[in-house]
């Protein structure tokens, strides 16, 4: 379905990456957007203080089975985000999401077609296709 909004984007992307054509720009703006997503998030934890992270060792006990695992382990976030930082964060993903779909145009890739297979794989492996 060429009619896609991931297509859309492809397309889009294509059209308006101009100054960053060189693989090794995009790759390089690729990482930096990468370091903002990650800032971003860490800034509303330090900053705005929406969201709260208690990192620590998950203690897991010997017995518990695979599939009661997920529902054991926490994600070490509490609080939700605040509508400022939601905003941020999106466009932060969003500037993510154009450079790594500027390397899939480089490269001839199809990002609709990696998503495809990535979900197939998922769901075909489950938990155990995961490294």
């Amino acid at each position: 379905m060429k009619d896609s909004v991931l297509h859309k984007f492809q397309d889009s992307v294509s059209e308006v990456l101009i100054r960053h054509k060189s693989i090794l720009d995009i790759i390089s703006k690729y990482q930096e957007s990468c370091a903002k997503v990650n800032r971003s998030i860490i800034k509303a934890a330090t900053n705005c203080g929406c969201i709260r992270i208690d990192a620590k060792a998950q203690h897991i006990p010997k017995d518990i089975s695979y599939e009661d695992l997920k529902d054991f382990l926490d994600n070490h976030v509490s609080g939700e985000l605040c509508d400022i930082c939601r905003d941020k964060i999106t466009q932060e993903m969003g500037n993510h999401l154009f450079y790594l779909v500027g390397i899939c145009n480089t490269l001839h890739l199809d990002i609709h077609e990696i998503l495809t297979k990535q979900s197939k794989n998922i769901e075909t492996l489950g938990k155990y296709g995961l490294y």
